[in-house]
């Protein structure tokens, strides 16, 4: 065999480096993702909820019905299995869900859909779905939009101390899952526990008195407390003024109202003495 030249030897020498180098350059191209992921992570009662799910978009397609067929199981974006991840026990439908990681799947339908919560993590096409693995099956109304929303979309909406409802939202289509914690005994044995030790929450324990249908008298009782702890905290007074105005003391409401705006002027803060006169006006 004849030895290669050294021409030979520098063409061949090139070729590889450009070989290498375009194999180089093509390993380095990032574009976006056709649907990207998203990571939500939700404060909730008194833990929170986190949720991880990728983002098709329509694209100028047909999906429901069409692209996501209707009568049969959908991870629930693309890609990826969605997830939800509780970090306390939650309520949905009645039915209680452990604190814990679940895969979160659907059957969309023309009018109604399924939603299940599973223990399944790794569901992303029909095939691997086992409906043993159900922890819950609920019913949901679709709800038609007037418009499209181009990218499919989940969100925590209608916030409360206790509740929230997991929205899904693609296309012209909107379908609701409300989630609650039942919380109130865990905060009542807390205010309890604290209420017996030395530094007594009287501010806290009395705003969740006010704010969640307990006994008035009772946080009124804890707000005058507060305000012998800190007398110079200005949004004490608005709140205790709130109390007596929902307990129907008005004229009680209207006196603490006018101390509160005096004390939010000396603390410079004008959002309260707006607060508390508007409170002053809704009672006349």
């Amino acid at each position: 065999m004849q030895p290669l030249s050294s021409q030979t030897k520098r063409f061949a020498l090139f070729a590889l480096a450009a070989s290498l180098f375009l194999c180089t350059e093509a390993q380095q191209i990032k574009a976006p993702a056709p649907s990207p992921p998203q990571f939500v992570r939700q404060d909730f009662g008194l833990s929170s909820i986190e949720l991880s799910y990728s983002r098709p978009g329509v694209k100028g397609r047909q999906i429901f019905g069409d692209l996501v067929p209707f009568g049969k199981v959908w991870r629930t974006g693309a890609n990826s299995a969605t997830t939800l991840n509780f970090g306390d026990d939650v309520i949905i439908n009645g039915v209680k869900i452990p604190a814990g990681k679940y895969g979160l799947l659907t059957i969309p339908g023309a009018g109604e859909w399924t939603l299940i919560i599973t223990k399944q993590l790794d569901v992303v096409n029909s095939a691997v779905y086992r409906q043993d693995q159900d922890i819950l099956r609920v019913q949901v109304p679709v709800t038609p939009l007037p418009f499209s929303v181009e990218t499919f979309t989940i969100l925590f909406a209608n916030l409360t101390g206790n509740s929230c409802d997991l929205e899904l939202i693609w296309d012209k289509t909107l379908v609701t899952l409300p989630i609650r914690e039942d919380i109130d005994t865990r905060i009542m044995t807390q205010i309890d526990n604290a209420m017996n030790k030395d530094n007594h929450p009287y501010f806290t324990a009395a705003m969740y008195y006010l704010d969640n249908g307990k006994d008035l008298n009772k946080a009124l009782d804890w707000f005058n407390k507060a305000i012998d702890q800190d007398p110079d905290a200005y949004y004490i007074y608005y709140q205790k003024a709130r109390c007596q105005a929902k307990a129907g003391k008005k004229q009680d409401a209207v006196s603490t109202a006018r101390k509160g705006i005096e004390m939010a002027k000396k603390a410079n803060n004008p959002d309260y003495v707006t607060l508390n006169e508007k409170l002053i006006a809704s009672l006349k």
